[in-house]
């Protein structure tokens, strides 16, 4: 198991899509970083996400209207590529896919609060570990508990290498995800407002956000 300060494999050929993929879809041959059993789900991959392959897959998810408040929702394909390319440069941030049974469900974000904009709203301790999840658009019938589910094992992802705390800074309108969040037994704190940033290879807008802090002694609810 590695932990998640991994950086992005090199981009290769794609190879063929699993079983439970699109047919034909390409697939990074990057390898998983972390694989587990997810409890009533299935077999479980977190897999950094390849820009040249993932990124048309993940274009389709952001810019859905469920998706609105990952901030993408008028990008175009190369403009999400961009975006993503620039994360798999970095060394404090870093972009995952996760996926049950060879089929994507999730993009999966950490990142090193020292050096992210979060860093202006609170007082970064060592070991602090920020993310940022945005599941795939539902297919098949709904799994009762499936987001509280990926969640756990994806948090376990998250504090593995020693980390201390998680994270999150959602959106202050979005309720559903701080309900979530507060389930698996995340603190939720003030409201804060994430500074814009504007440089030459990223632009992020000034956000209200909900400041929500995991530690790993905090209980998780059922």
């Amino acid at each position: 198991m590695t932990s998640p300060s991994t950086p992005g494999a090199p981009h290769t050929t794609p190879h063929t899509a699993p079983p439970g993929a699109p047919p034909g879809a390409p697939v990074s041959p990057r390898p998983p970083v972390f694989t587990k059993d997810a409890e009533g789900l299935g077999p479980l991959t977190v897999t950094p996400l390849d820009p040249a392959v993932d990124s048309p897959l993940v274009h389709g998810w952001v810019t859905q209207e469920r998706a609105r408040f990952w901030g993408m929702g008028g990008a175009g394909p190369d403009l999400v590529r961009e975006i993503y390319e620039d994360v798999d440069r970095r060394t404090t941030h870093h972009a995952f896919l996760v996926r049950l049974d060879g089929r994507p469900v999730a993009l999966f974000q950490t990142y090193d609060p020292a050096e992210d904009r979060i860093s202006e709203c609170y007082d970064v301790l060592p070991g602090d570990i920020g993310m940022h999840i945005l599941l795939a658009p539902a297919e098949g019938p709904a799994v009762s508990g499936f987001s509280v589910r990926l969640m756990r094992v994806l948090l376990e992802f998250a504090l593995s290498g020693g980390r201390a705390r998680v994270v999150a800074e959602p959106d202050a309108a979005d309720d559903r995800a701080v309900a979530l969040l507060t389930r698996l037994g995340f603190e939720a704190g003030p409201e804060i407002e994430l500074p814009e940033i504007d440089l030459p290879e990223v632009y992020l807008p000034a956000k209200r956000a909900r400041l929500c802090i995991l530690t790993p002694h905090t209980p998780h609810h059922p």
